[in-house]
């Protein structure tokens, strides 16, 4: 559930991509020094999205250096590191905790249990240092998990919940922006979890998982499908940016806006024309 919030490469300025991929490989790094390569694996574009946010509201103190990384080992990469990195890197270690321990609790995956073992050991210490987010993280996570046993359909609880997760992670701490930060993962969140489900829908029937848009995507056609959920994911970007737009940012507002305009668009149109391309197919087949 996962790297929804990405930029939009080909709408983007130069300079602009590279401070973002500054901020992404920063976040790689991180997560490497704090919690090995493990912790490396559950990089994302989602909370490489907050720490740009972050970055730009606050504008704290940023380090810029090199690294080198797992897919291009032999040439060093520019880094920007500051403490939204490592907070960004602690939550989405949670994330990817609780991830891995339910596919392993609901689907005996063992690939699930592994990962979850291997980053058991750093989890206490994430749990130390946030204590009232990991609890509402786990709480929101394990009520998504009762209400998915039980079949619920109601799209707009079961994405709230998860919008509730994305909101805690968002508000840094209790201060002016906090409500606005709030309502930005909020709706951020809804997006990631509509999303997911539209992507997953097809894999989903097939394998007998849950899945909020089953029985919608069942009772349409691929393009009504397609439509409906569009008109989901816009209200929840809307709600998002209009939210975006009240904050006071200027350092890296071109990168955010790529984002939340263009960028979040990107993964939903390449599952829907690759779903257009395999129903055309199956017509030519009949």
């Amino acid at each position: 559930m996962f790297g929804y919030i990405a930029i939009n490469k080909a709408e983007m300025k130069f300079k602009d991509y590279d401070m973002y991929q500054a901020y992404y490989c920063g976040l790689c790094r991180r997560l490497k020094e704090c919690y090995g390569k493990r912790g490396q694996l559950t990089l994302s574009y989602d909370m490489t999205f907050l720490i740009v946010l972050l970055t730009g509201l606050y504008e704290p103190k940023t380090v810029t250096g090199e690294t080198r990384c797992i897919a291009h080992p032999l040439e060093k990469h520019p880094t920007k590191i500051n403490k939204y990195t490592d907070y960004a890197a602690s939550m989405n270690l949670i994330l990817s905790y609780y991830k891995c321990k339910d596919d392993w609790t609901d689907e005996r995956k063992k690939k699930g249990y592994i990962a979850a073992k291997a980053l058991e050991p750093k989890i206490k210490k994430i749990e130390s240092n946030y204590p009232e987010k990991v609890r509402l993280i786990r709480s929101k996570l394990e009520e998504i998990n009762q209400y998915e046993k039980k079949g619920e359909t109601n799209l707009d609880l079961m994405a709230g919940l998860f919008g509730d997760i994305m909101a805690e992670i968002f508000a840094w701490e209790p201060d002016a922006w906090e409500l606005s930060l709030r309502k930005i993962g909020f709706f951020l969140g809804k997006f990631i979890y509509l999303m997911d489900a539209y992507e997953d829908v097809e894999k989903d029937i097939e394998n007998n998982s849950y899945n909020p848009l089953k029985e919608v995507f069942l009772q349409k056609t691929p393009e009504q499908f397609a439509t409906e959920c569009r008109t989901l994911l816009t209200m929840m970007m809307a709600e998002c940016s209009r939210e975006f737009e009240q904050l006071p940012i200027l350092l890296h507002a071109d990168i955010l806006r790529n984002i939340l305009y263009s960028g979040v668009w990107c993964r939903y149109t390449m599952v829907t024309s690759k779903r257009y391309e395999n129903q055309n197919k199956e017509n030519n087949h009949e």
